[in-house]
């Protein structure tokens, strides 16, 4: 939701014990939603969804197992649904979104897995929803040598959405050859803007550090992104000493960013991944603008997916974990372990989760020194941070339910926005040596880190701002690649070609996450994308899979 928009909710139904009243508005006040639409990639984005619903019907629809229900595992089964299939989606826990999960304390407020930021470079994302808070298009880092001051990074609006109106239609009859030119030109045009931003900030980096960052990054501007993929090899850290950039520039912007993409450092970071970044991010006009969701994921998000999927006579179940794999072809059971040596799985080996740890501080007072933004810590133990009361504003203006006052029904609906007190939520990044702690001793290396960032607002001791609660959630490392999907794979160098298609060699089992192999890496974006290319490997085998199913019925007559 952005702009000035008011939505309305069914009035309530007259009852003997129960009046007539007018329905609740909400008015949601932020940034306009910027104009998405007609680019290239929501289009393309679009298009790929309207193949699902547009396809023949089956004549007997598949009843597909999905085990999961993180973003990956909904968009598989949302597809397949509109396919005309039947998925029975199987989540292990009591609760929607995987990776972005989310749950509700005592006290009715939300605390997440992650804190998940939307961009404008989302064509996939923006397919299934637009309930969104948008933020002005900056990036802002706080500076560790001026305590509560912030340094921008602001991104001018001169470059044009590629492709828009008569244009954009268009583009969906140009050549392959013709959108790869088209594509070149863009990626060009995108790196110059990245670089245009950066020239203009004035306080992170001295003029012969930019001027040398930017003659650095000519070769990935001419080169594409062949160049781009070439860079897999390179971390962060190595592409930019080879480059000839001065350390300082890694240490001023790269670590936060790598952080920020990632959750660890840039000497681990593989190069291709900020490339790609860049290149998809900037890409387009609104690429890189950044936005919240106007409320907890597993509701506003995950939540009408399942609606959806149930609607066309799926199933979501929660709290049913798959406890073995059985192949149908024989009737024998076939373990994961079994497939270890097969070589698709074998190179999996390398794909490893990163530790994540995100924290969450409620304070007993409004804290001053925040943006109505994300925010890049530059600090050695935190990464990002929001504070969550001033990002996911909503106001209600509402009349009370005769059962219920007006304060219960605002924390009823109400979920982030506070104008009395902040609640920062803030991922604690690189994990690894902290993934094992207790919640109070990160809780205290946290509010260590806060009293540089609000040295008038927060004491390490606590003698300022007083925290009323807080929550830590912990992502631990894993490596198995059944429970990969629970964590972020580690995007360090050569791990690129260990990313499995969608379509195993097994025949009726296939991929979907964020690690398998599509354009936007380890993201909400690649999870749902990858959910659409593994819904698409399974409608084009089709005819595969149900002469298969045909088969084993007879067998299992015999």
């Amino acid at each position: 939701a952005g702009g000035h928009h008011r939505l309305q909710f069914p009035a309530f139904r007259s009852t003997p014990n129960n009046a007539v009243y007018r329905p609740f508005k909400v008015v949601c006040v932020d940034y306009p939603r910027p104009e998405l639409d007609n680019t290239s990639n929501f289009l393309e984005a679009a298009y790929l969804s309207s193949t699902f619903r547009a396809s023949p019907p089956p004549a007997k629809p598949l009843n597909i197992v999905i085990a999961g229900a993180g973003l990956a595992g909904l968009s598989t089964a949302k597809y397949l649904a509109d396919a005309g299939h039947k998925p029975l989606l199987l989540e292990a826990r009591d609760v929607l979104g995987g990776k972005v999960a989310a749950w509700k304390d005592d006290d009715g407020d939300w605390y997440e897995t992650g804190l998940h930021i939307f961009f404008g470079a989302y064509p996939n994302v923006q397919n299934l929803f637009g309930e969104l808070q948008w933020k002005e298009h900056s990036m802002i880092f706080a500076m560790p040598n001026k305590p509560g001051e912030f340094s921008r990074f602001d991104f001018p609006d001169v470059l044009p959405a590629p492709l828009n109106g008569k244009y954009a239609i268009i583009y969906n009859y140009l050549t392959q050859t013709d959108r790869q030119t088209h594509h070149y030109y863009q990626s060009y045009l995108s790196n110059f803007i990245g670089i245009w931003a950066i020239l203009k900030n004035n306080e992170m980096l001295t003029w012969p550090e930019k001027v040398k960052f930017a003659i650095g990054l000519l070769p990935a501007m001419l080169g594409g992104q062949p160049y781009v993929e070439a860079q897999d090899g390179l971390s962060v850290q190595d592409w930019m000493r080879k480059q000839g950039i001065p350390d300082r520039v890694t240490t001023e912007v790269f670590i936060a960013m790598s952080k920020a993409l990632n959750f660890i450092n840039p000497d681990e970071l593989s190069m291709q991944c900020i490339l790609i970044a860049l290149n998809r991010f900037l890409q387009e006009k609104h690429g890189s603008k950044m936005a919240f969701l106007d409320g907890s994921p597993p509701e506003r998000l995950c939540k009408p997916i399942v609606d959806h999927i149930e609607s066309l006579g799926g199933q979501v179940r929660l709290n049913s974990r798959i406890q073995k794999i059985e192949l149908n072809k024989d009737g024998t059971l076939l373990l994961p372990e079994d497939w270890k040596p097969v070589p698709y799985f074998k190179k999996l080996e390398k794909l490893v989760g990163v530790p994540v740890i995100n924290v969450h501080i409620w304070f007993d007072r409004k804290l001053k020194n925040t943006y109505d933004h994300l925010l890049f810590s530059r600090s050695p133990l935190l990464s990002v941070y929001a504070d969550m009361s001033v990002t996911c504003k909503l106001h209600y203006l509402f009349f009370p339910h005769r059962r219920k006052t007006v304060k219960q029904l605002a924390h009823i609906i109400q979920e982030y926005y506070d104008p009395n007190r902040s609640m920062l939520e803030l991922v604690f990044a690189p994990a690894e040596e902290w993934i094992a702690r207790s919640d109070s001793e990160i809780i205290d290396a946290t509010m260590s880190e806060l009293s540089r960032l609000f040295p008038d607002e927060i004491a390490a001791d606590g003698s300022k701002a007083k925290i009323l609660k807080y929550h830590v959630v912990k992502t631990p490392r894993l490596t198995n690649l059944f429970i990969l999907m629970k964590s972020v794979y580690k995007t360090v160098p050569d791990c690129e070609p260990c990313r499995p298609l969608q379509r195993s060699p097994i025949e009726g089992f296939y991929l979907a996450g964020d690690y398998t192999k599509q354009k936007y890496l380890a993201s909400m974006e690649g999870a749902v994308l990858s959910g659409k290319f593994c819904a698409q490997a399974i409608v084009q085998d089709y005819e595969l899979l149900a002469a298969r199913g045909e088969v084993m019925a007879e067998a299992s007559l015999v």
